[in-house]
């Protein structure tokens, strides 16, 4: 997969330099970050203009992209072992994804699951993550009914956000926990909304009833967190 741009580059040189096949650059840089690069011990690569917007896709690369491993998606039993996860249903827009996955990280969350579709193209959640896809474990579980099933036997608790749901700004609770967020457009289905123990919101000052779904998700789990 190819990654793009200064930020995830040189976090993934320096948490996971085991990952890099190639390298790409457009442009002259620093002394200093050449040899950083050459440590990688990785064919460099000059590339012009071009063949770089092509590789990103458009986005923005400032001058350093490289192809390196795929992301190890893990699997359900691995999650069962954890204290607090975040479920995304129906969720495909991977611009969303990769900045819930950066907050999700960021605020200790445990682990992520995709569910709602049957693939997902995780490179185009790698720069809006900040490179924290390569550290968050990621799962993918089609069927959404099945995966609340399993995570009740491991008695998570299941909490869901949803428009008239609890609005406290303290939802901590100790124990395991499963925080569902479902798609701006069309929130979280009803068979999925039966299965909560807990349904929770947050509360507008103005009458604006939709926040983006980040944005949604990356208050809740501060909340949640305590």
């Amino acid at each position: 997969m190819i990654i793009y741009g200064k930020q995830v580059f040189w976090h993934l040189a320096k948490t996971k330099p085991e990952l890099f096949e190639e390298v790409y650059l457009t442009k002259d840089i620093q002394k200093d970050e050449f040899q950083k690069v050459g440590k990688l011990g990785v064919k460099i690569l000059r590339l012009d203009e071009k063949k770089a917007q092509s590789l990103a896709r458009g986005g923005a690369h400032q001058g350093f992209l490289a192809k390196v491993k795929p992301i190890e998606l893990k699997s359900l039993q691995e999650f069962k072992k954890f204290d607090f996860v975040v479920v995304l249903v129906g969720v495909t827009d991977m611009g969303n994804i990769g900045s819930i996955i950066r907050s999700a990280y960021s605020m200790g969350i445990d682990g992520l699951v995709l569910s709602g579709s049957k693939s997902f193209n995780l490179e185009n959640a790698v720069k809006p993550s900040a490179g924290a896809i390569f550290d968050m474990p990621i799962a993918v579980v089609t069927n959404p009914l099945d995966l609340i099933n399993e995570l009740k036997l491991d008695n998570f608790t299941m909490y869901g956000a949803v428009l008239n749901g609890d609005a406290s700004k303290n939802l901590f609770q100790v124990g395991k926990k499963a925080l569902l967020l479902g798609s701006e457009g069309d929130g979280l289905p009803r068979r999925v909304i039966e299965k909560l123990d807990k349904k929770v919101t947050i509360k507008m000052k103005n009458d604006f009833d939709s926040l983006n779904v980040a944005v949604a998700g990356a208050i809740l789990i501060d909340r949640m967190n305590g």
